[in-house]
């Protein structure tokens, strides 16, 4: 194995360049315009489309996780953006209507990226009525790609009744501040806050019919996806722990146990993310509590694998300009994604009620 390249070199080529550019962005944050250039070149910004446009959209999701991990490994930041690409594409693929899916489809060739926002500041985003119609008012944070991707699917607030989505544009710089956006890592996902108001929200504009958004296990189970970047990020620090550790960490009994501990996580990660991949393609009813676990299971993982990379490089693993510094950094923060504990919560509630894992061999 070689110890000289910045990531694995058996590492795909899209994830060494990913890597590479990613260490730019991270010094001096932007919109990674780029690197989201890289995935297009590497055919991952059709290939997740609607399957009515020869896309794999919810129809694929082995090709998807690995595709999720290998954009993670690179840089978790594009995968952030990456992954709201493809949840994007699969709310075409469930809701649109044909004319949706045509412009869709004319979007998709000039190579515009889309996202989906759900999370806003108080009062959030509503439906008024319009001088031309209804539109939107309201703004959205944590708007991940505000003001660098082209389209956006967001959540708004009817006057009554379950929530529609309502896609938009999502590149007004004038409508962008990432002034907020000061954060130790995940840089470069450019997650500021996004103004919306204006925006027609008109039957052509919302996709399906109110609360599609949040049916279920779609919705629920849909996190899989926000994990398979991460197990992407853990494998890639893994990855840099193995290319970086010292010859006298190698011949450290101690030191070879803490790698094996930190492998056998990653490894654990990977089967349930793709377990949890497989079941919420198939739209199993315990899809939902089966990914809530994962999101424990893989948190656990990225933190074992963060620690023990402190202690096998070391100092290494904390200085500016270091891959694996990085990693942590992104990996610390994008696993704050909301709701860790109360996941865990109703993961813990279905598997009192019965063996959610099943396949005929069962704990009880």
């Amino acid at each position: 194995m070689s110890r000289s390249d910045p990531t694995d070199a058996q590492a795909p080529d899209l994830a060494r360049t990913l890597a590479t550019l990613g260490a730019r962005y991270d010094a001096d944050p932007c919109f990674p315009r780029d690197s989201m250039a890289a995935l297009v070149d590497h055919g991952h910004h059709r290939r997740f489309a609607p399957r009515a446009l020869g896309g794999q959209a919810n129809a694929q999701p082995r090709a998807l996780l690995d595709a999720l991990r290998e954009v993670g490994r690179g840089d978790l930041s594009v995968g952030r953006l990456f992954e709201g690409h493809v949840n994007a594409l699969a709310l075409f693929d469930w809701y649109a209507g044909p004319d949706q899916l045509e412009w869709l489809a004319s979007e998709l060739d000039r190579g515009a990226w889309f996202g989906v926002w759900a999370t806003e500041p108080v009062p959030g985003v509503a439906i008024v009525d319009g001088a031309d119609g209804p539109a939107l008012t309201g703004s959205k944070h944590f708007a991940s790609g505000a003001g660098g991707i082209d389209y956006a699917i967001v959540t708004a607030r009817p006057a009554s009744g379950h929530r529609p989505i309502v896609v938009i544009p999502a590149n007004d710089p004038d409508r962008t501040d990432l002034s907020g956006w000061r954060v130790r890592g995940m840089r470069a996902s450019s997650s500021g806050r996004y103004d919306c108001s204006g925006y027609p929200a008109g039957p052509s504009h919302i996709l399906g019919a109110p609360g599609d958004y949040d049916r279920e296990p779609r919705f629920t189970a849909g996190a899989w996806r926000f994990l398979a970047v991460q197990l992407g990020g853990i494998e890639g620090l893994l990855i840099e722990v193995r290319r970086a550790l010292s010859d006298t960490a190698r011949g450290d009994p101690v030191q070879r146990a803490r790698f094996a501990d930190a492998v056998a996580a990653t490894r654990t990660a990977y089967l349930w993310v793709r377990e949890a991949a497989g079941r919420a393609a198939r739209e199993d009813a315990d899809a939902p509590v089966f990914v809530q676990m994962s999101r424990g299971i893989v948190e656990r993982a990225a933190l074992d694998v963060m620690e023990a990379a402190a202690r096998l490089l070391g100092t290494r693993s904390a200085f500016d300009g270091e891959r694996a510094d990085k990693i942590i950094r992104d990996l610390s923060l994008y696993l704050r994604q909301a709701g860790p504990d109360y996941a865990r919560d109703q993961a813990a509630l279905g598997w009192l009620d019965r063996d959610v894992w099943g396949d005929g061999d069962r704990l009880w």
